[in-house]
This record gives structure tokens, sequence and C-alpha cells, in this order.
């Protein structure tokens, strides 16, 4: 972390989580791997067990390694493992994600009802779409909307990828991490409007969901304020579609039918 991310070199626990969701009236949460360890994927999984609010854990597992079938079934035995996720933005190499023994680690996923979070910038939705089209019959999710530059107020080439990636019907989109891609101090609920109306058009309420990247969102607000943007933002919808978009989506990309 940056000199800039000073404030979140803390614990960040259940009880924090628990006040900040009560006080928007969040009422289940997915918890998602922000170390690339084994250890944090247990970690997470034995507080899901013993927290109500955790509904499910994305965690991490060695998708390149030859043994990661062994992680897989250990896991997915858990009934709150839900999907898996790989920092894709941060490896030196933009188009790690297609790599063979990334993309057969990948291919393991879906015997194990697993969903896969796809956590990229905006320049990599080309490779992006390369590799989404290797596993058709895999769900994704792709977190805080591919990330777009919207800092500087920037459309294209996002604009274009995301819609192209949102062709794939097994490709959902987390409405998550916005605030996070704005100024930090300046920002304001009209600016991040345009994105989430390209997200909106591009993959419908039935394949959106709404994210908090807590903590990360403290660096640009709090959670009870990207909570009342994101709810500004649905509320010219349908109570169907805005269902969709808070909680029914969310349910239904991450309960993935194992192959019998």
């Amino acid at each position: 972390m940056s000199d800039a991310m000073t404030s979140l070199r803390r614990d960040f626990l259940v009880p924090d989580l628990e006040q900040v969701a009560q006080e928007s009236g969040i009422e289940g949460t997915i918890a998602v791997q922000a170390r690339q360890t084994t250890e944090e994927t247990e970690w997470l999984l034995d507080l899901a067990t013993r927290h109500h609010l955790l509904q499910g854990v994305v965690g991490w597992v060695p998708l390149c390694e030859p043994d990661v079938a062994r992680f897989l079934e250990r896991f997915a035995a858990e009934s709150k493992f839900k999907g898996v996720r790989h920092v894709l933005h941060d490896e030196p190499d933009d188009c790690f994600m297609l790599r063979a023994d990334f993309n057969r680690g990948i291919s393991l996923l879906r015997d194990f009802g697993i969903a896969y979070d796809i956590l990229i910038f905006e320049r990599h939705l080309p490779q992006t779409i390369e590799f989404v089209d290797r596993h058709p019959n895999q769900i994704f999710v792709l977190d805080h909307i591919g990330k777009p530059r919207i800092k500087e107020r920037i459309f294209s080439p996002w604009e274009d990828n995301l819609y192209e990636l949102a062709r794939r019907e097994n490709v959902y989109c987390k409405v998550s991490g916005m605030a996070t891609e704005a100024h930090w101090t300046s920002w304001q609920p009209e600016q991040l409007r345009p994105y989430f109306d390209v997200v909106l058009a591009a993959f419908g309420p039935k394949r959106l969901m709404f994210g908090s990247d807590w903590p990360v969102v403290t660096l640009a607000g709090e959670y009870a304020g990207w909570v009342r943007t994101f709810r500004s933002f649905i509320a010219e919808l349908s109570p169907a579609e805005q269902e969709s978009i808070s909680s029914a989506t969310a349910k239904a990309a991450y309960v993935v039918t194992k192959r019998q």
C-alpha cells in the first residue's frame, strides 16, 4: 500500500463491519480476499462460520499450481465458500489471465460450483474478454465495474469494451470501487452516475450487484456515504430491479450448481 493508504494499515474485523453495515441496513455480505494466501481463505471461512453477517467468502487458491484441485476440494466442502479471486491487476504481466497454467486452474472451478471474481484495471478488458471466452460455462463476476478512469472522466475504450464483455451472459458486474477511482476527497455522485448508467445499460439489473469495497472505500469517504450514493442511483428503478441489484443478483451469481 502507498503512503496515501496509511489509514488502512490496521485491523478491520467483523465488529467493525457489523457496525457500519447495521447503520446502513445491510443484512448480509460476501467477504472477498485481500491477500493471496490460503491462510487468509481459511481465516475468512472460520469467521463466516461464526458470524451470520458473512454469508459467503470469495477466497484465494493457488490457481497456477498443479495441485490446485486439492485446495478446491478442501474449501468447496465449506458451504460458505462461494468464489475465488486472484489480484490480476497487480501482476506485472498484463496478459497473466491468458497463461495456460492459470486457465487450467480456472477450468476446474465449475466442477466445484465456484464463481470467479475478476479484479482488473480497464486496460485489461480486451484480454479479459478473450479469457472469459475460454470458459463459456464458468460464472464470472467483474469487480469494481472494471476500474474505469473516473478521476480523468475518461470513458473510452472502457465503455466499448465493457459492452462487449457484457454480451457474455455468464459474466456479472459488481457496482463497487467507484469512489476510489475518482478524486478521494472531492468526488460527487454526479461524477460517478454516468459510469453507473453505462454498466446498468450493458448488464441490466439481473447481472448487476452492489458491492461496498469496504474497508478500501474508506479512503474516499464513509461506508454509509457510498451506500447512500448507490441507493440514489437505483431509486428510479422498479422495486424488482432495485432488489436485483441490491441482493438477488449476488445470491444468483454466488450460488453455482455443481456439474453432475
